[in-house]
């Protein structure tokens, strides 16, 4: 997966490291950051014309001295971050700072990474925390990340073949920081009669983008469909809520989303910085704004500690009206 698109969590990418503590920032080290960050944004930002002024941009703060009482990593990226997104009005730019060891990120996983992420999805029944249908038919999924579908395809499956039978449907996200896009359309499949777009601003449109819907067996397509945020749901998880929202497809219940679109490759700088570029002009049908810092509001805004309760009363409430007795009209 070249560039490792950031569409990933951070765990995922290059693993929970402990964290070292990273030696001060000289001038000369900022220097070298600052000049590979200008190039790289050249080279690889989709509009050569906005890539040339945040690119300007970040050595003109240079040249005031805009970093000069920058010494500590994260700080550092955080400025950079900022310059660059204020130059080029484009929310998607990032620069990542980690004390340790940033992996290659032009290279796929080594097998080693990807045999401990296979290990720890095995460990973890694929982030799958609960699933289950309810006494009032109501199905309910606590799902804390969007696995590769390399992976956990056959879970993901067997989760939802087995909520085939539930009246309504709650997608817990309040504790989900993203993962991989193919697990968020894999999923979304099961929830519509016919094949619908699923954006992502990491990526070109493809048939990848597409829902492979519908999913033979599955009786999900016209379920109502709840799902559960906070501000701790971020990045693939948001995807699956924006686009489902947008859709008319869900009723989101909770708080607005932490805003993360990750909708970038990263590039190494050296072995403690990368900076997250987006390559792709966005293709966003559905709106002139994705999620970007804003995050996704809900329909239905309560703290996230309530949001399961309010969601369980509206999808009883949902198919109290949709399951009642129709008579006919009285004739006159």
């Amino acid at each position: 997966m070249r560039g490792l698109l950031v569409a990933l969590t951070c765990a995922a990418c290059w693993g929970q490291e402990p964290q070292r503590t990273s030696a001060p920032l000289t001038s000369a080290d900022r220097h070298r950051v600052i000049q590979a960050v200008a190039a790289n944004v050249r080279q690889r930002y989709f509009d050569r014309q906005v890539a040339e002024l945040a690119a300007n941009a970040v050595l003109a703060h240079e040249q005031a001295g805009d970093y000069d009482s920058a010494a500590e990593g994260r700080t550092f990226a955080s400025l950079l971050t900022r310059h660059l997104t204020q130059a080029s009005r484009d929310d998607h730019f990032t620069m990542e700072f980690t004390p340790n060891v940033f992996p290659d990120f032009s290279k796929p996983p080594d097998p080693e990474r990807d045999e401990r992420y296979r290990a720890a999805m095995q460990r973890s029944n694929c982030t799958f925390e609960k699933v289950e249908i309810g006494p009032d038919k109501v199905g309910y999924v606590k799902l804390n990340s969007f696995p590769h579908p390399a992976v956990c395809r056959s879970r993901a499956e067997s989760a939802m073949t087995s909520l085939n039978r539930a009246a309504a449907l709650i997608f817990d996200l309040r504790d989900n920081r993203g993962g991989y896009p193919g697990m968020v359309v894999l999923l979304a499949s099961y929830l519509f009669d016919h094949p619908e777009y699923m954006f992502n601003p990491g990526s070109p449109v493809t048939e990848q983008a597409w829902t492979r819907s519908p999913v033979a067996g599955s009786l999900l397509a016209d379920k109502p469909v709840y799902i559960l945020t906070s501000s701790r749901t971020y990045s693939g998880a948001e995807q699956f809520s924006y686009d489902l929202k947008m859709l008319k497809r869900a009723t989101l219940v909770g708080e607005t989303t932490g805003g993360a679109t990750h909708a970038n490759v990263l590039h190494n700088i050296d072995d403690h910085f990368a900076v997250g570029i987006p390559e792709y002009r966005p293709v966003n049908p559905y709106s002139d704004r994705d999620w970007a810092v804003t995050g996704v509001d809900p329909d239905v805004k309560v703290n996230s500690d309530e949001s399961l309760a309010t969601a369980r009363k509206l999808a009883e409430a949902k198919l109290r009206t949709t399951q009642a007795p129709q008579f006919p009209a009285e004739r006159r």
